[in-house]
C-alpha cells in the first residue's frame, strides 16, 4: 500500500457501535418502557423476529466461510487480500454490518422491546459513516476499477 492510499481504522467500530446499541436499548427498555404493538400483531412479529434471526445466521456463517475461502482477513481494520464479491456479497457489500442490524431489529421483535428500533437504524448509520465510508475508499484505492465496477453493480445495505 503507498503513502496516498487510505489505511484501515485503528479502531474495530462496528462492533463496538452494535454493542453499545444493544446495551442503550436494553437500559433504555428498562428504566423509559415504549408501548409495543404486540398485543396486535404479538405472534407475527414474534415469528418475523426469529426469520430475521435465522437471516441473521445465514449472514453471519455465509460471509465468514467466503472470506475465508477467498484467503481474506476477517479483520475489519485490516487491508483486505482479496476484493470478495461472491456469496452474500454479490447481494450487499456489508453483509455483517447488514446482519448485526438485522440482529438489533429481530431482537426487537422477539423481546417488544422498541428501543432496539431506532437504535438498529442509529448503528447502521454510524457504522456507515465510521467504518463503511472509509473501508470503501480503501478498496477504491487498493482495488481501483474492479471494486468500482463492483460497487456499482453491489448496493452497500440491499
Amino acid at each position: 500500500m503507498t503513502e496516498n492510499q487510505p489505511k484501515p481504522g485503528l479502531i474495530p467500530w462496528p462492533p463496538l457501535i452494535y454493542t453499545a446499541a444493544i446495551a442503550i436499548s436494553i437500559a433504555l427498555g428498562l428504566l423509559y418502557p415504549l408501548p409495543w404493538i404486540g398485543d396486535l400483531l404479538g405472534d407475527i412479529l414474534f415469528a418475523t423476529g426469529w426469520v430475521a434471526l435465522f437471516a441473521v445466521a445465514a449472514l453471519w456463517v455465509t460471509a465468514i466461510r467466503t472470506m475465508v475461502r477467498a484467503k481474506t482477513t476477517l479483520n475489519p481494520n485490516a487491508v483486505p487480500d482479496h476484493l470478495v464479491t461472491t456469496g452474500p456479497f454479490g447481494i450487499t457489500r456489508n453483509p455483517m454490518y447488514l446482519a448485526n442490524t438485522l440482529l438489533l431489529i429481530g431482537v426487537a421483535f422477539i423481546s417488544g422491546i422498541v428501543w432496539f428500533l431506532p437504535l438498529a437504524f442509529i448503528a447502521a448509520y454510524a457504522t456507515q459513516k465510521m467504518a463503511i465510508e472509509g473501508e470503501e475508499k480503501m478498496l477504491a484505492a487498493k482495488f481501483g476499477k474492479k471494486y468500482r465496477d463492483y460497487a456499482k453493480r453491489v448496493r452497500r445495505w440491499i
